[in-house]
């Protein structure tokens, strides 16, 4: 497996899209749902996924809307992006996101849960939220960014396997090579720069592994089990290979 390869094969397993398109044809066609009980934007996505959002948010594809994200790894760059706008001025990821909803579609999302700070109480957050709110949810639109999206889904799994969990990567990217560089082929809005984006993809396989380092059930427990196929085991070692120094270690200020 060459490495434009490998990338995009981590790519694809780290997120996964339970429906061919967002939309309520496609929703019903599958899950054989009208709408979801809820849809969820967590702050850890690209700004594509707020444009995602909105557009899911303008078909009703669910009763209930809420954007999670507190202050994390990932808040620092989307400050960045926005930096140009007032928007800038919002702190956490929720609110960044919820400002940008407004500014550009003139949508806000049911509540915000601005105290997350992982992927872990993302989840435990939003259920309490959820809770709280008496809002009953066995169907659930899940929207992440695209190399975090799998890990997200099995912490849902962890915490409320009851829930049916509806994968939707916030985009897709292809990596291609040109005259012996790296590119994305049509990046999407606010794409993170190619040396970050294979440092989240290669923090995730460690993660997602069911061992002792692992965040599944054998290890840290913070996860449902997750099967990592052969390949993409193999596409990681070759990833890793090529940029040892990328492979990112959890951050403990985030840790709860």
């Amino acid at each position: 497996m060459e490495l434009v390869s490998a990338i995009n094969c981590l790519a694809a397993f780290c997120g996964p899209r339970a429906l061919p398109e967002l939309t309520p044809t496609a929703l019903a066609t599958t899950f054989g749902l009208e709408q979801a009980d809820a849809i969820v934007l967590f702050g850890g996505s690209i700004l594509a996924g707020g444009d995602l959002f909105a557009h899911a948010l303008q078909a009703k594809l669910a009763k209930t809307s809420v954007i999670v994200g507190g202050v994390g790894h990932t808040t620092a760059a989307l400050q960045a992006t926005l930096e140009s706008s007032s928007i800038f001025s919002q702190s956490t990821e929720a609110e960044l996101f919820a400002a940008y909803l407004e500014k550009n579609y003139q949508l806000q999302p049911d509540f915000l849960e601005t105290a997350s700070t992982n992927c872990g109480n993302n989840i435990t957050n939003l259920l309490n939220l959820l809770q709280a709110e008496h809002r009953p949810v066995s169907s659930l639109i899940l929207i992440q960014d695209a190399t975090m999206q799998r890990r997200m889904s099995a912490t849902l799994k962890k915490f409320a396997p009851h829930i049916t969990a509806i994968d939707f990567a916030s985009y897709h990217v292809t990596v291609s090579k040109r005259n012996g560089h790296l590119y994305f082929q049509d990046p999407p809005l606010g794409m993170w720069d190619l040396e970050h984006y294979l440092s989240l993809l290669l923090g995730e396989i460690p993660r997602l592994r069911d061992d002792a380092n692992g965040y599944g059930p054998q290890g840290k427990n913070y996860l449902a089990h997750v099967t990592i196929p052969p390949e993409v085991e193999a596409a990681f070692t070759i990833v890793k290979n090529h940029y040892p120094q990328l492979v990112r270690k959890a951050e403990p200020k985030y840790k709860s």
